[in-house]
């Protein structure tokens, strides 16, 4: 019984400490506010505004509500476990085995309480200067992701891919659905590099590739950003197709580039060219967005003096397929020797071990 209170009581400090850490109070006198507006007998006067008040209550309820049941389970628990009955030992100790991954989880997906972290994600992959063998190694990221994506039950779809000439890709844009899609996948924002004996030399020499991971949260209506029409070209195209009757006959692809910012955003998985061109003004919206957001927060970094520089020449992580086998995240310090796993999506221990060292500093110890 000892040894379940010392559990119970750590899972406690942990949960506490994470609810303060989060505001879940605050968050819960705001939802009690939210509650009181949408009880109003005028609130739908507005009915835009009454929207997005119950949304934000709703979204409220559910983050209070989680923490709450699960800081309740453990305090009921730990009541119990008080009264020293050797006839409830079986009962808690079955409580604290389904309570202990339930708390890891929690603190886990508490490391992901930024503004965006829930929402969907648009992700973009680019192969970089090296040709066939770059455009080899943008579409082995591809499918890593897809992989990882399978795995973990979100759900991919190709907003955009354009093929390689020989191999691969030369780029594509994919729409990543699920909870905390943008939270997780934030990891992945950057350069990837890859050493390996190049397939495509008949030499059979080692090549060094790249390949560059853009992500943005696919926040769509949220976005409140006005974009004038004389800083658009927009262009149509014919969407690529797999043959037979679903190759499109008219030109309903939609590439829009916005002149004052270079950013070109490309749409040809809907069906008609008026959804690609409106899918691809929501993704434009997001990389504007997502683009003022990190230029906010590098400012803020040079002004506390941290390293903002973020090139091609500054990799995030290396996959080394010879002359050994190992892919390194940079900025943390992982490891982890089974290239093989990770590539077919095995990400997870890179996406924990980089939210952990994003939240605390902290690298974490390499796979063996």
């Amino acid at each position: 019984m000892e040894q379940l209170v010392s559990l119970l009581k750590e899972m406690k400090a942990t949960i506490d400490g994470l609810i303060a850490r989060l505001g879940i109070p605050q968050k819960e006198a705001r939802a009690a506010l939210l509650e009181q507006q949408a009880s109003a007998p005028n609130i739908w006067d507005d009915p835009e505004g009454a929207q997005k008040i119950m949304q934000e209550m709703s979204r409220l309820k559910d983050e209070v509500g989680r923490w709450r049941v699960i800081a309740n389970r453990i305090n009921d628990a730990l009541e119990l476990a008080q009264f020293d009955d050797d006839s409830l030992l079986d009962d808690l100790s079955q409580e604290v085995n389904t309570l202990q991954p339930i708390v890891e989880r929690m603190s886990f997906q508490a490391l992901l309480s930024g503004t965006y972290d829930q929402e969907n994600a648009i992700l973009a992959i680019h192969a970089g200067a090296g040709g066939t063998d770059s455009q080899d190694w943008a579409a082995m990221l591809e499918r890593m992701y897809l992989r990882w994506a399978e795995d973990n039950g979100y759900k991919i779809e190709v907003i955009d891919r354009s093929d390689g000439e020989e191999a691969g890709i030369k780029s594509v844009t994919l729409d990543v659905r699920g909870e905390y899609a943008y939270g997780y996948l934030q990891s992945e924002r950057g350069v990837h590099r890859l050493v390996r004996l190049s397939p495509f030399d008949s030499a059979s020499r080692r090549h060094t590739s790249f390949a560059k991971v853009e992500l943005w949260p696919d926040i769509q209506e949220d976005i409140d950003i006005d974009i004038n029409e004389t800083d658009l070209r927009i262009d149509t195209y014919r969407a690529g197709g797999a043959g037979g009757q679903h190759v499109q006959k008219n030109d309903t692809a939609v590439r829009i580039t916005h002149l004052p910012t270079g950013i070109v955003v490309q749409c040809q998985n809907q069906r008609s060219q008026k959804q690609n061109r409106e899918r691809a003004m929501q993704i434009l919206k997001a990389r504007i967005f997502e683009m003022e957001r990190q230029k906010q927060e590098e400012e803020m970094a040079a002004l506390k003096g941290e390293n903002v520089d973020a090139g091609w020449g500054n990799q995030i992580r290396s996959y080394v397929l010879h002359p050994y086998q190992m892919v390194k995240d940079h900025r943390t310090d992982y490891e982890s020797g089974n290239v093989n796993a990770v590539l077919d999506g095995r990400l997870n221990e890179f996406i924990q071990a980089y939210l952990r060292y994003k939240i605390e500093g902290k690298n974490l110890i390499s796979e063996e």
